[in-house]
């Protein structure tokens, strides 16, 4: 019996939209009345690895092992976050599962994460240059590899301190939808994946309630409009959707700093700075937006450290086994417990008592060496009085050969004010899920992200064609 005509699939990730936000994007909103919109009922936690893995395998985290950005490898006794093999995933992704199907299928996924060696026919993602003198430079990884020099050569190069840091901006996610569009048209795959993670930055630094956020929605939007136009001319499908929402946040909370101050973590110093020590100590945590890892050494030590946790102000949750297990996190990279922020809260990974003692890399854009994610890589440092001078005299410096610090990120976590991570207590302030075939959406209601791997394949294969689902 031969396949069904499979039908081509755009896949817009628009990071951070919102019901809420929806009417300041005008093509996504108009892609919505003319199709369907419906909550996405996302995962916990709800961050950017964890909520993609699940939207492409339709597994929870308990069984795809995406618990979180990163987490403590306890064979390597060490902390890893932002890790970029697919092989880290566990389970059948979607990709997989329409080739399966039909070996004609092909797939594009740019810039979705866990994007090295994920067997796609076309893959983009950052992939800086760390050169031996401490330099990192620009670049990206792609699949086929010549793919790289075609769009650098015709794009320039990948902003990457305009993806990520205080210079963060709607640039990073313009060369991605310019580099889709490309891709697009070139390559013509059956499923193109698009992250697009603009929003994500003033969202953080401003909280969604600033009255700038409206005009970044309104920019990402016109990003938007050229792909779906090239979708409609290819008579493909658009889904748009979003991992998270975030919500307005007004107090960290050290997490790590209780736990060294009831004798647990445990640090080493180093010309007078201080590292956290993973494996010497008896319960640390991998602080990760309003969700962290907590690992307990010894299991005498579980109740009495739940309990430490649990009696801080902003902490609205501490899980132990039963609780991980009910959240679908229930995997043997989680910590021992899960603590989960109240709405108005979020962790930071702060081991350090005296900010004198924080490591060096502490006030620089490092997002590999902090053993835990750090919102505060969005802003400059407030009390650096002249900060475009501080960074051109630093770059200057690099530029000329020496060696030096870009240490320009400040230590008060106060200053961001918006967060996620804890689903949100209104589905308005969500995540969503938008469709040009609203006869494909599922029933009624919120629709899961474990069902957006078999919505996905409805779309490519229409009802009547519908895939099997693995695990």
């Amino acid at each position: 019996m031969a396949a069904p005509r499979m039908t081509p699939t755009l896949v817009l990730d628009v990071v951070g939209l919102t019901p809420e936000l929806l009417p300041h994007a005008p093509n996504l909103y108009a892609l919505a009345r003319h199709g369907g919109m419906r909550p996405l009922s996302t995962v916990l936690p709800a961050v950017t690895t964890t909520v993609q893995s699940t939207l492409l395998t339709g597994l929870a985290p308990r069984e795809h092992g995406i618990v979180a950005n990163g987490w403590y490898f306890r064979d390597l006794a060490e902390i890893w976050l932002w890790r970029q093999s697919n092989r880290l995933v566990q389970g059948e992704k979607v990709w997989e599962a329409a080739k399966r199907r039909d070996a004609s299928f092909t797939c594009a996924q740019m810039f979705w994460w866990y994007n090295m060696y994920a067997g796609v026919d076309c893959a983009v993602t950052p992939r800086p240059m760390y050169l031996a003198d401490g330099r990192k430079l620009p670049d990206i990884h792609t699949h086929p590899a010549p793919l790289r020099d075609e769009l650098q050569a015709l794009l320039g190069e990948f902003p990457l301190f305009r993806f990520w840091g205080p210079g963060a901006d709607i640039e990073s996610s313009r060369w991605i939808a310019e580099a889709t569009l490309h891709v697009m048209r070139t390559k013509r795959p059956t499923l193109t994946l698009a992250y697009l993670p603009h929003l994500d930055y003033d969202l953080q630094r401003f909280g969604p309630r600033h009255p700038a956020i409206a005009a970044q929605v309104a920019a990402v939007d016109a990003l938007c409009g050229p792909l779906i136009e090239e979708a409609r001319r290819q008579g493909a499908h658009v889904v748009a959707l979003s991992e998270y929402g975030i919500t307005e946040v007004n107090r960290p909370v050290h997490i790590n700093r209780a736990l060294r101050t009831a004798g647990w973590l445990k640090v080493r110093s180093e010309r007078g700075l201080e590292l956290l020590d993973a494996g010497a100590s008896d319960a640390f945590a991998v602080a990760d937006h309003q969700i962290a890892h907590v690992y307990v050494a010894r299991p005498e030590l579980l109740r009495e450290v739940a309990a430490c946790l649990a009696a801080l102000p902003g902490v609205e949750a501490v899980l132990d086994e039963a609780g991980k297990r009910a959240a679908g996190l229930d995997h043997e990279r989680s910590g021992e417990l899960v603590a989960v922020a109240a709405a108005d809260s979020w962790f930071t990974y702060y081991h350090f008592l005296d900010d004198a003692k924080a490591p060096d890399f502490a006030r620089c854009v490092e997002i590999h060496r902090k053993p835990g994610y750090d919102p505060a890589e969005l802003f400059i440092d407030p009390k650096i009085r002249l900060p475009k001078l501080a960074v051109a005299t630093r770059l200057a410096r690099k530029l000329l050969g020496m060696r030096c610090l870009m240490d320009v990120i400040g230590l008060d976590a106060g200053i961001v004010r918006g967060s996620h991570g804890r689903p949100t207590d209104r589905p308005e302030e969500g995540p969503l899920l938008i469709s040009s075939a609203p006869e494909l959406l599922p029933g009624e209601g919120p629709v899961p992200a474990a069902a957006v791997k078999q919505l996905l394949l409805d779309h490519l294969f229409g009802l009547s064609g519908r895939v099997p689902v693995q695990a």
